[in-house]
C-alpha cells in the first residue's frame, strides 16, 4: 500500500497495489470526496480523497508512505 500527496490539486491517493496502465476498470463515488477505483475483478486497487487536508492529518500529508502487506 502507498500514499501519495499532491499538494497543488490538494488531493491523495491510495494505491492499495500496483495499478497497471488501463488497470481502472470502474471508479464508483462514495461522496463528493472520496474515489474509489476498482480493477476488472471488483477489487479495490487505490482511493483517491480530494479535499484530502481537510480530511488526513497534516503528519499523514507531509511524507509518502510505503506499506508493504
Amino acid at each position: 500500500m502507498k500514499l501519495e500527496y499532491d499538494s497543488e490539486a490538494d488531493a491523495a491517493y491510495i494505491y492499495i497495489e500496483e495499478i497497471p496502465t488501463g488497470g481502472v476498470k470502474k471508479t464508483i463515488s462514495v461522496d463528493q470526496d472520496i474515489n474509489i477505483d476498482l480493477d476488472s475483478k471488483g477489487h479495490i486497487v487505490g482511493i483517491e480523497v480530494l479535499s484530502a487536508s481537510k480530511r488526513l492529518s497534516k503528519k499523514l500529508l507531509k511524507t509518502e508512505i510505503v506499506l508493504t502487506c
